[in-house]
């Protein structure tokens, strides 16, 4: 069986693919173990500096694999559903089984962690979207801090359809993004949008006939940049509107005087004042560019 999730690391950039091209991409088992298992690689890795995530073949992802439905309507959970393709047990399995079950250590479950995750990885991420991002799929896009988007990309919150809701943390990235009044629409109808109208409403960033080549120039230069500040940086915006103003001020202040006067701080005004491209962090032992 093919990995489910390939990783290539290049310059301080992870190109994270979504490899399940046959089926779109569509989440099975082993994609949320895969997927789970990734974020988990890159969290760990500190010489990664920002990250794209894009799917193989015609779409990003199509959402929950039909199989994955059809043995939740005979009434089995996570822990006896289906792998690949339906085959019991085909694939990695979650410990205890469940995709509901709490990871150790984090505040998600298996399903929330393939979207969360991302949100809460220290880099940034830029998800690249082409064809389907439907049902868990746009929730796993929703996920990222920036998402560039192909103008003729189909997105939905798809799980009303199937009578359900959106359970992999949909609820609130959408909120934040497109304002309560258009999220409740998206969800209570399961309407698809454009890319085009997905920027339009804020589901998306900027359109690109290239999402995936785009996705990674804007990751590239993401990369050249202090790592301490960027990172700092989406830490102190995601917070911002989820704590109390005083509790983000004094985060900001801390993180602010941690940085003030440090090698890659330095390092950053020196070269701006040289005219070159500055050398952070590991980069300067050994010599050589981000």
């Amino acid at each position: 069986m093919a990995e489910r999730v390939t990783v290539t690391i290049d310059g301080g950039v992870a190109d994270v693919r979504l490899n399940r091209p046959e089926k779109l991409n569509a989440l099975d088992r082993a994609m949320f173990v895969a997927i789970a298992e990734a974020v988990a690689r890159l969290r760990a890795d500190t010489n990664v500096r920002a990250v794209v995530l894009s799917g193989e073949g015609r779409g990003f992802c199509a959402g929950l694999d039909m199989a994955m439905f059809a043995a939740l309507a005979g009434g089995a959970t996570g822990a006896e559903g289906a792998g690949r393709d339906g085959a019991q047990g085909d694939g990695p399995a979650p410990p205890a089984g469940a995709l509901t079950d709490r990871l150790p250590g984090r505040i998600t479950n298996w399903a929330q962690e393939v979207a969360y995750g991302w949100t809460d990885l220290p880099q940034p991420v830029i998800a690249a979207l082409h064809g389907p991002a439907l049902g868990g799929g746009l929730q796993i896009a929703l996920g990222a801090d920036i998402r560039i988007i192909a103008p003729d990309a189909t997105l939905s919150v798809l799980e009303i359809r199937w009578g359900l809701l959106p359970d992999m943390t949909g609820t609130q990235m959408l909120s934040r993004l497109v304002g309560l009044d258009v999220a409740k629409e998206l969800t209570f109808t399961g309407r698809t949008v454009s890319g085009t109208e997905a920027v339009e409403l804020g589901l998306a960033t900027r359109l690109s006939e290239s999402p995936r080549d785009d996705a990674l120039a804007l990751a590239r230069e993401i990369a050249g940049k202090s790592p301490e500040a960027v990172q700092g940086a989406k830490a102190l915006l995601n917070a911002a509107g989820q704590r109390p103003l005083a509790e983000s001020f004094l985060d900001e202040s801390r993180r602010m005087a941690a940085i003030i006067g440090s090698p890659d701080q330095v390092e950053a005004v020196i070269a701006h004042l040289e005219g070159r491209e500055p050398i952070f962090g590991t980069d300067r032992s050994v010599g050589h560019r981000p």
